[in-house]
């Protein structure tokens, strides 16, 4: 255990209590909690490239915490009727794409070290600005109606895009390992 698993803990740790905010309609609460994992996911990946404690529980913990985030987030703001459901299809979807190939490219092949791309990066922080203004918006902080269509749009173009990118290399990958 170092001191960036300990802020991804943290981050697996906040997951079950923005659900509860969220389900409970303690709007300002979820909006903290989600900030607060959102900025432990900058700070684990900060503390482990400074002071060098990449671990291979952290390369999956990490991971699976923002998809955690994410998906509960997701889930509870299209609960809320915030987030449209073809929206929130298409962000659950392609997670879901993500991690059925990662375990068949594993189940299949072997082990391998998936590194996020810079398309998949981007759609994260689509994602998490989406995210958080609808979270900001239910809290009071914000007026979210003139920026909710343009960034549906961004977001479902990176969706898509990024969610077509690792399929793709992923499957090359794939198929220069069969030949």
């Amino acid at each position: 255990m170092n001191a960036a698993n300990a802020i991804t803990l943290l981050r697996l740790c906040l997951v079950p209590a923005l659900t509860y905010f969220l389900l409970q309609a303690e709007y300002l609460l979820a909006f903290w909690a989600f900030v607060l994992a959102a900025a432990s996911d900058a700070l684990d990946g900060f503390v482990a490239r400074r002071f060098d404690q990449r671990t291979s529980i952290g390369a999956v913990l990490d991971p699976m915490a923002d998809k955690l985030l994410i998906f509960a987030t997701v889930l509870g703001l299209a609960w809320m009727q915030v987030l449209p459901l073809w929206l929130t299809a298409l962000m659950l979807g392609r997670d879901f794409v993500i991690v059925v190939g990662a375990v068949s490219y594993r189940l299949a092949i072997g082990p391998y070290q998936m590194q996020p791309t810079v398309l998949g990066k981007t759609c994260t922080f689509f994602q998490f600005a989406l995210l958080v203004l609808l979270l900001a918006d239910a809290a009071g902080y914000v007026e979210a109606e003139p920026a909710r269509v343009p960034l549906f749009a961004l977001v479902a173009l990176f969706t898509v895009l990024s969610g077509a990118h690792y399929v793709w290399l992923w499957g090359r990958k794939a198929a220069r390992h069969q030949s």
